[in-house]
């Protein structure tokens, strides 16, 4: 069994609860990400659900729309093109409908993920990962994208410990951060110290005085999975390979991406 995928699950029921209110012309609010709207942020989570339901029990669908994907972005189109055109094919016509499916969907995922073996390798964008790094995955991205939905409502979000699972790949992605842009990654890895929601510490990599990142793990998950710029959050770094990694930290896989400009990302 899979616990992690109680932690995708809590972190959904909490988009959910923020978008419950909203009517249909909320939806169509635009974010500070790529001026994407809220309807946008949901059918591009609502989505990659179905992908990762469909790489777990239904291979040929995943295959499907994987090679959809390749296609889409082969031709110049984003992300925002290609699950705007899915939505519209698949009669999403308003947020209300949007928010229906991806409640059913999500709830559906975390239950077939909490009963699948940890270390099951499944497909995702050509590689392949075990089942516990695919969900918590999953529970990156809707963090990080719901962020954008929180900021332009101006909500606070109410983080629990779970959020250690995003905290965790940002830190594990530290080479990969440097590598995606084409540079050797700064040796030694610095050494992470995180407040939690709680209140309790965490930690990851060896003590160094000189070479380090503090601070609190939210303002921490925000930076890796760029919703903030480094220098709008109190994180402390020592070092230059703290410094060097937090101004262009990028946790989640595909092309390079720049992390936000200073004061572009808030709570409106």
């Amino acid at each position: 069994m899979i616990n992690e995928a109680l932690d995708f699950k809590a972190e959904s029921n909490a988009i959910a609860g923020l978008l419950k209110p909203l009517n249909v012309t909320d939806y169509d609010t635009i974010t500070q990400f790529k001026d994407w709207t809220i309807f946008d942020v949901l059918a591009h989570l609502h989505l990659w659900n179905l992908v990762a339901f469909w790489t777990l029990t239904d291979e040929p669908k995943y295959l499907e729309i994987m090679t959809r994907a390749i296609e889409v972005f082969q031709g110049g189109k984003t992300h925002q093109d290609m699950h705007r055109q899915w939505a519209a094919d698949n009669g999403f016509e308003t947020g209300q409908q949007l928010y229906a499916a991806w409640t059913e969907t999500y709830a559906a995922l975390a239950k077939a993920y909490h009963r699948t073996e940890p270390d099951l390798r499944v497909k995702w964008a050509g590689l392949e990962m075990n089942a516990r790094s695919a969900i918590i995955a999953r529970q990156m991205e809707a963090w990080a994208h719901s962020q954008a939905i929180y900021d332009i409502l101006s909500k606070d979000r109410e983080d629990g410990d779970r959020l250690k699972n995003v905290a965790h790949i940002g830190v594990t992605t530290y080479s990969w951060s440097f590598k995606v842009k084409g540079q050797a990654p700064i040796l030694p890895k610095p050494y992470v110290r995180l407040t939690a929601p709680s209140g309790d510490i965490w930690e990851w990599n060896d003590p160094q005085e000189d070479n380090r990142v503090e601070g609190t793990a939210t303002e921490f998950s925000q930076v890796v999975t760029q919703c903030r710029n480094i220098a709008d959050t109190k994180l402390k770094m020592t070092g230059e390979a703290a410094t060097a990694w937090m101004g262009m930290a990028q946790c989640f896989a595909g092309s390079p991406e720049t992390p936000p400009a200073p004061n572009t990302r808030y709570k409106v």
